[in-house]
C-alpha cells in the first residue's frame, strides 16, 4: 500500500473510534501525538483504537491523545482534518462509536489498571499551577519541529568544518541553522499571545523588539542592552504583559477608535516595560539557568544525574515535567545544546531495560510479551508511552524499578559532565536512538556520542537487572505469569463468544 494510502487509511480508521468528524471540536498534533478536542467523550471506543496496529497507545489529558510515533503522526494529522471537513460536510450528527474490541484476560487487567492510574493522574493534574505548566508547554511544543531540523543541520555543519569538507556550503548551512534560533522569541511571542488569548501577531511585534538589532543603542539599569538579551523568557514575559494591556484596551477603548488605539497601546506600553525593565531582569534569569545547569552537573555530577534521571518519570506522571521546556529552550539558546536532556532520556532506557526483564520473567503470560516486543521499537527511538502505560506502570513495581534504571543512565552521563565531558542536545522532542543526531557537547562528536551510548547501555541493564531481581513479588508472579489460554476457555464454557485475541500490534495501546 502506498505511504499516502496507508496514512489515509490510519486517519479513516480512527475518526469512526472518536465519534465521527462531529465530534471533534480540535486537531493539533506534537511529535509523537494526535490530540483530539472532543464534545463528547463517551462515543470514544478507546479498545478498538487501542487495537489499530498504527495506534501505539492513547493519553487522556485535556485533550485526547493518540500516539501514533514520530513521523507518523506528522502525516496522518492531514489526512484527519481532511476527513473531518469531508465528514462535517456530509453528516453534521456525531457518529456512533465502533463496536468495542476485547483483549485477552490479563492484558485487559492491565489496561484497567493503567486507565485507573491515567484517571487518577488526569484530576490530580487540574491544579491551577499544573494547567498553567500547560499553557507553556503549548508554547514552546509547536517550536520543536523546526529545534529539530536546525539542530540536525548545526551538526552536520559543525562536522563539515571539523573534517574541512564542502567549505563553499558550510556558511549556508550555518545561516540555516542559525536562522530560526536568531529570531525563535518571534514566535514564542506569537504563541504565547494566541495562548493566554491575545492577539498572536501583537504578541509577535512585541517580543520582536528583543532580537531587533537597534537595542544595542538603548541603556537599561545602567547598561547598554543587547539583542537577544533576555531570550525566550523574555520573549515569554513581553507577550504575557501584551495580552493584559490589549485585554484591559478591549474593555475601555470606544470600538470606533478600537482597531487604531488598541494595538497601538499594546504595542507601546508592552514595548517599553519590555525594553527598560524585563530585557535586563530575564536576561540576568536566563543567565543564572545557564550558570546553575554548569554549575548542578559540574559540581553534582553523578548524583545530580542520578537525581535527575531517577525522577524524570515520577515528575512526568505529574505533570511537572512542562516546566523544563523554557529551561531546555534556554540553554539551546544560550550554549548551542541543553546538558539536561541527554540525561533526562536516561528514564526511557530505564524502561527498555525493565520490559526485557518483564519479557523473560513472564514466559508464560503471551499477551504481555505481545505487547512488549510491538512496543519495543519505539521505546528504543525514545516514545515510552506504549511500554509506560501498558507495562510497567499497571504492574507497580516494575515502574519503580525502571526508574532506578533511568537514575544509574543518568548518574554515567552526569560523572562525565562532572570530568569536563558535557553531553548535551541541539533540540529538545526526541529521545533514545532518535537523540544521536542532535548530540553535541565540548569535546568532539565522538567522545559525545560514546558517552551518551555508554549511558544508555548502563540504563538498560540496570533496569533490566533491577526489575529482574526486584521488580516481582510472589503474588505479582501468581497473578501474571500464567496463560491465557484457560481464561479464553472459561469464557467460552459460559455461552458467551469468546474474545478475539487481538493482533500483536494494538497491545502497546494498553495504556
Amino acid at each position: 500500500m502506498a505511504t499516502e494510502d496507508k496514512n489515509r487509511a490510519t486517519a479513516a480508521a480512527i475518526l469512526p473510534l472518536v465519534g465521527g468528524a462531529a465530534n471533534v471540536s480540535s486537531v493539533v498534533h506534537c511529535m509523537t501525538r494526535l490530540r483530539l478536542g472532543l464534545h463528547d467523550r463517551s462515543l470514544v471506543d478507546d479498545e478498538a483504537l487501542k487495537a489499530l496496529p498504527a495506534v501505539m497507545g492513547v493519553v487522556e489529558d485535556d485533550t485526547y491523545q493518540i500516539v501514533l510515533g514520530p513521523g507518523t503522526v506528522a502525516r496522518v494529522t492531514p489526512e484527519f482534518e481532511q476527513l473531518v471537513r469531508e465528514g462535517r460536510e456530509a453528516a453534521p450528527g456525531p457518529a456512533t462509536a465502533a463496536e468495542p474490541v476485547t483483549a485477552t484476560a490479563t492484558a485487559a487487567e492491565l489496561a484497567a489498571q493503567g486507565a485507573a492510574i491515567k484517571a487518577a493522574r488526569k484530576a490530580k493534574n487540574a491544579t491551577p499551577f499544573k494547567l498553567f505548566l500547560r499553557k507553556i508547554a503549548n508554547i514552546f511544543v509547536p517550536l520543536i519541529p523546526a529545534l529539530i531540523g536546525c539542530g540536525i543541520i548545526a551538526g552536520l555543519n559543525g562536522l563539515l568544518k571539523n573534517l574541512g569538507w564542502l567549505t563553499s556550503v558550510t556558511p549556508a548551512l550555518g545561516a540555516m541553522a542559525s536562522g530560526f534560533m536568531a529570531l525563535i522569541a518571534v514566535f514564542v511571542g506569537y504563541n504565547t499571545a494566541k495562548e493566554f488569548g491575545g492577539t498572536p501577531i501583537l504578541g509577535g511585534a512585541v517580543a520582536a523588539i528583543i532580537v531587533f538589532p537597534g537595542v544595542a543603542d538603548i541603556e537599561a539599569f545602567g547598561q547598554k542592552l543587547s539583542p537577544g538579551q533576555g531570550g525566550v523568557l523574555g520573549a515569554l514575559g513581553a507577550a504575557v504583559l501584551a495580552v493584559y494591556v490589549e485585554k484591559w484596551c478591549r474593555r475601555w477603548v470606544p470600538e470606533a477608535l478600537d482597531v487604531l488605539v488598541t494595538p497601538t497601546l499594546t504595542v507601546l506600553i508592552s514595548g517599553l516595560v519590555t525594553i527598560f525593565g524585563l530585557m535586563y531582569v530575564a536576561g540576568e534569569v536566563s543567565t543564572a539557568i545557564g550558570d546553575f545547569a554548569n554549575w548542578l552537573l559540574s559540581n553534582g555530577g553523578a548524583g545530580a544525574g542520578l537525581v535527575l534521571g531517577g525522577f524524570f518519570l515520577p515528575l512526568v506522571m505529574l505533570g511537572l515535567h512542562q516546566a523544563l521546556i523554557p529551561i531546555h529552550t534556554t540553554l539551546i539558546e544560550q550554549q548551542g545544546y541543553t546538558v539536561l536532556l541527554p540525561i533526562l532520556a536516561m528514564a526511557g532506557a530505564g524502561q527498555v531495560g525493565a520490559a526485557l526483564a518483564v519479557y523473560l520473567r513472564l514466559p508464560r503470560n503471551e499477551s504481555i510479551r505481545r505487547t512488549i516486543k510491538s512496543a519495543l521499537p519505539a521505546g528504543l527511538l525514545g516514545v515510552g508511552e506504549p511500554l509506560i502505560y501498558g507495562v510497567s506502570l499497571p504492574l507497580g513495581r516494575p515502574f519503580i524499578t525502571a526508574c532506578v534504571g533511568g537514575a544509574f543512565g543518568g548518574a554515567f552521563v552526569g560523572f562525565f559532565n562532572q570530568l569536563g565531558s558535557a553531553v548535551g542536545s541541539t533540540a529538545i522532542g526526541p529521545s533514545g536512538w532518535a537523540l544521536f543526531p542532535l548530540l553535541d557537547g565540548n569535546h568532539g562528536l565522538g567522545t559525545t556520542i560514546a558517552i551518551y551510548a555508554g549511558g544508555l547501555l548502563v540504563g538498560y541493564l540496570a533496569g533490566f537487572v533491577a526489575t529482574y531481581f526486584f521488580g516481582f513479588s510472589k503474588d505479582l508472579l501468581a497473578e501474571f505469569n500464567v496463560s491465557q489460554e484457560p481464561a479464553v476457555s472459561t469464557v467460552a464454557a459460559t455461552g458467551t463468544p469468546a474474545a478475539p485475541v487481538t493482533d500483536p500490534a494494538p497491545e502497546p495501546a494498553r495504556a
